[in-house]
């Protein structure tokens, strides 16, 4: 690691005179069973969950990242998965035990877990506070039985209910997860999942289309989903309900109360920093010169075999690489143009050590169509813009 450290801190054509905030992400991979829309990287559980053997193998790989971190303070901490409430809330309480003792985390940092219904037991969620999680993210996705059958979820409705009830009961603050444009979904039907997740006063909510991803079960067998103009009203709909209950969109997918935006994420979309251990995490870390992307092993049972073996740590690691100057353009502005208000100019050039005229040729076209308002300070998606996210990144995608 010594060497690796020497030859990311040479020279080289980046200029970024300061690092950007850092956060943690820490992959557990296993479900009940693997969902026919999800590409994630998880796994359905047979027999029992190796609990202690990969929390060892989290802290041997972070243990062999930490170089690479040197000096830093973590600022928040994500437990995504896969089903992260799969774990006991004595085994959540030994991880964050075992971070604190490895990483220096701030005063505040935000530890969000992911948690899904199919897992929820009664005082669970409790236990996962007490474990010393600020933050739980409920997978719900839907609160309709059929179509949580489609989506392969094993939560129905009661329970789903009942989840985030605790939830509200347990933390101060906590997110919940729906998806939309579901299969054989109606407008009417949206409307009342909608309403239901907001009588449940949610502080966060994530709403997210059901988009049909490569080497998924619903890539092999697509399901009849809604038309375009029908899913367009579906979002309408969601913005103007969660608007009228006192939640911004201050994201794509994002909308909130004052106060209980979600710190990591918002460091995802502004181009910070993050280490991220465990089976197929992946990681984006800055030096002086240069920004360095990683990708751990996929699959858990080889994830551990190599973190654990004291003499290659390293195999953990499938892939590294240094992103290239000509792709640092697009990689910042696939994250920022997602938030609502945009970003300030100075958070490029200080994000990727980079100066504005690297991007400015994308910027003056997505003008001229109108999916931006800029001035010299700062550059903001229009309602168009955002209608036509995918079209206005890629007006940053660079030539070769």
């Amino acid at each position: 690691m010594s060497q690796d450290i020497q030859h990311l801190m040479r020279a080289g054509s980046l200029h970024l005179q300061s690092l950007p905030p850092l956060s943690l992400y820490v992959h557990l991979p296993w479900c009940l069973q693997k969902c026919p829309y999800c590409d994630f990287n998880s796994h359905a559980l047979h027999g029992d969950l190796p609990e202690q053997r990969y929390i060892d193998a989290l802290c041997a790989d972070l243990e062999h990242a930490l170089p690479l971190i040197w000096g830093r303070s973590v600022h928040s901490i994500f437990i995504g998965g896969g089903t992260p409430s799969l774990f006991s809330p004595s085994a959540i309480a030994r991880l964050i035990s075992d971070l604190r003792a490895r990483v220096r985390l701030e005063a505040d940092c935000e530890i969000t877990l992911e948690a899904n219904p199919g897992t929820f037991e009664t005082d669970r969620f409790h236990g996962f506070r007490e474990a010393g999680v600020t933050r739980l993210s409920v997978g719900v996705q839907s609160f309709n039985n059929a179509h949580l059958n489609a989506l392969g979820r094993v939560h129905n409705r009661d329970q789903a209910l009942a989840a985030v009830k605790e939830a509200g009961e347990a933390f101060e603050t906590f997110n919940l997860d729906l998806m939309y444009a579901l299969p054989g979904q109606t407008l009417a039907q949206l409307q009342e999942d909608v309403d239901t997740a907001l009588a449940l006063a949610p502080p966060h909510l994530s709403v997210y289309h059901l988009t049909i991803e490569p080497n998924t079960v619903f890539a092999k067998f697509p399901p009849q989903v809604p038309e375009d103009d029908d899913a367009y009203a579906m979002l309408d709909l969601i913005t103007e309900r969660t608007l009228a209950a006192g939640l911004h969109r201050y994201e794509v997918s994002a909308y909130a109360r004052d106060g209980h935006r979600c710190w990591h994420n918002l460091n995802y979309w502004q181009f910070g920093d993050y280490l991220g251990i465990g089976a197929g995490a992946h990681s984006k870390l800055s030096f002086a010169h240069r920004v360095l992307r990683q990708v751990r092993n996929r699959d858990p049972r080889l994830f551990m075999d190599h973190a654990l073996d004291a003499a290659r740590p390293d195999r953990a690691v499938a892939q590294s690489d240094e992103v290239a100057r000509s792709q640092l353009p697009f990689e910042f502005m696939l994250n920022a143009l997602r938030l609502r208000h945009g970003f300030a100019l100075a958070d490029f050039t200080e994000r990727t050590g980079l100066p504005i005229t690297a991007i400015q040729a994308g910027l003056a076209e997505a003008e001229k169509k109108g999916l931006i308002t800029r001035d010299f300070q700062r550059v903001v998606p229009t309602e168009r813009g955002f209608d036509f996210l995918s079209d206005l990144q890629a007006l940053f995608l660079a030539d070769d």
